[in-house]
């Protein structure tokens, strides 16, 4: 059965949204299921921690905040932005080099347009810089067969132990993977579990160490993040995420009708579900419905 969310406005329940829902415990064991966790999604950006693992074995060489970057989704605020045309810069390329498509920033402060102030040019940036350090082809980066999109698949299928079910393209034009909940929230508990001078591990930190790099100074996975200590949670679009705890617990939330209302508070009852719990979290668990430009209702989970 998928856990429930509530749309409450004015004392009715105005909406509703399903969510899948796979926890485990620091074994990784099954602690709260919910929904097909088994059947294949797609858990779009969640899968950058992946992609990034996969551009390090193949000799991608970053540290510090730009390898949270190259994780990132990130608002398109100024230091993202000069974070990515620094590692384009490392690598001799011009942001022209970018196959991501021109977008406005999440970060409404920030009116200019282009493909560097796409969320996902940091990831975009590494992988150019993959190609650079390998002299594989620039311009066909982002096509299934390169040589860089075959080591990411491989890495994506070594990590969730199972065959991707399907491919497509991201909405930022890289290929794209379907594997289920199961496969995603294996592949997330190698990042802490694995050995402290792994590629792996070096994510893991660079993530828990600078979450806005990640995502944004306000985002709520940032704030996740900076509340709970040891958390690494990546988000994706159509209202996916997955998350790890550093001794292993770890789980993915995905919102069936891909609503991201929905998505926030849905994973702070799964990070309840693993007895993890701050302050912070009250504000996130139910957020306001507005009418009028006030409060009038809440989203509830049940």
């Amino acid at each position: 059965m998928s856990m429930i969310v509530e749309v409450v406005r004015s004392g009715f329940v105005e909406s509703t949204h399903h969510a899948r829902v796979l926890t485990v415990d620091a074994e990784g064991r099954p602690v709260e299921t919910r929904g097909a966790v088994h059947v294949p999604a797609s858990p779009r950006s969640s899968m950058k921690p992946l992609q990034l693992l996969g551009m390090l074995r193949s000799g991608l060489r970053l540290e510090g905040e730009l390898l949270a970057l190259a994780c990132a989704s990130h608002s398109g605020e100024p230091f993202h932005v000069d974070g990515v045309r620094k590692i384009l810069a490392g690598a001799g390329l011009e942001e022209s080099a970018l196959g991501c498509p021109e977008d406005y920033p999440f970060d409404r402060a920030v009116t200019e347009r282009g493909r560097v102030y796409m969320n996902c040019s940091g990831k975009h940036a590494a992988m150019l810089a993959t190609c650079a350090q390998n002299d594989w082809p620039l311009t066909t980066y982002l096509e299934p067969a390169h040589p860089l999109q075959r080591a990411i698949r491989e890495t994506v299928e070594e990590l969730t132990g199972e065959r991707v079910a399907a491919s497509g393209v991201d909405g930022c034009g890289a290929p794209l993977f379907f594997v289920s909940m199961l496969g995603v929230t294996k592949a997330f508990r190698a990042f802490p579990l694995s050995a402290a001078d792994s590629f792996e591990r070096q994510i893991f930190d660079a993530m828990r160490t600078y979450p806005e790099w990640t995502s944004g100074t306000d985002r709520p996975e940032a704030k996740l993040m900076r509340a709970i200590p040891g958390l690494m949670l990546k988000a994706g679009a159509e209202a996916f995420d997955a998350f790890v705890f550093e001794d292993g617990r770890a789980g993915t939330v995905k919102i069936e009708d891909g609503y991201s209302r929905a998505r926030v508070p849905v994973t702070v009852a799964a990070l309840r579900s693993l007895g993890l719990d701050a302050p912070e979290l009250a504000e996130l668990a139910n957020p306001p419905v507005l009418g009028g430009g006030r409060p009038v209702g809440e989203l509830r989970v049940r």
